[in-house]
């Protein structure tokens, strides 16, 4: 995937979490972008630790607990307890978080390679631009 495209692959990410994140049906009501970002860490390194998790985010572990019970009360994550240190608690996906993962990723990849199908690289370059303009202001 060239430099234009893997821009826009990312930025249309923002854009699709938004949307996530803004549906008021289904089973995913209420998914954030940090929500999904997490739930795609954890499918990506399975058994990771909430401290993993603040440390690749860069942010403070009550900030990622608060996250984390989010995620675990929706059945999007869940967490078990180490054998060895009772202290630890890995993490894991569950099959509704992978479910949103996995139809996110496909979503994603028909729709930029149609776009690169469909729009010049000058044309993707400006929707990629204005995309991220939209999205700097979502949250505004």
């Amino acid at each position: 995937m060239d430099h234009t495209r893997k821009k826009f692959y990312e930025v249309f990410t923002d854009l699709q979490c938004f949307m996530l994140a803004n549906m008021q049906k289904g089973e995913i009501n209420g998914v954030t972008a940090t929500h999904y970002n997490i739930i795609e860490y954890v499918y990506r390194h399975d058994r990771c630790t909430g401290k993993q998790v603040a440390k690749a985010f860069g942010i403070s572990a009550p900030a990622i607990s608060r996250q984390l019970k989010f995620l675990i009360a929706n059945d999007l994550i869940e967490q078990e307890q180490s054998g060895e240190d009772r202290r630890v608690f890995y993490l894991s996906v569950t099959d509704k978080g992978r479910f949103i993962v996995d139809n996110s990723e496909n979503f994603r990849d028909r729709v930029a390679q149609k776009a690169g199908k469909i729009l010049t690289k000058t044309e993707l370059k400006n929707l990629t631009a204005l995309l991220s303009k939209l999205m700097q202001h979502m949250d505004a």
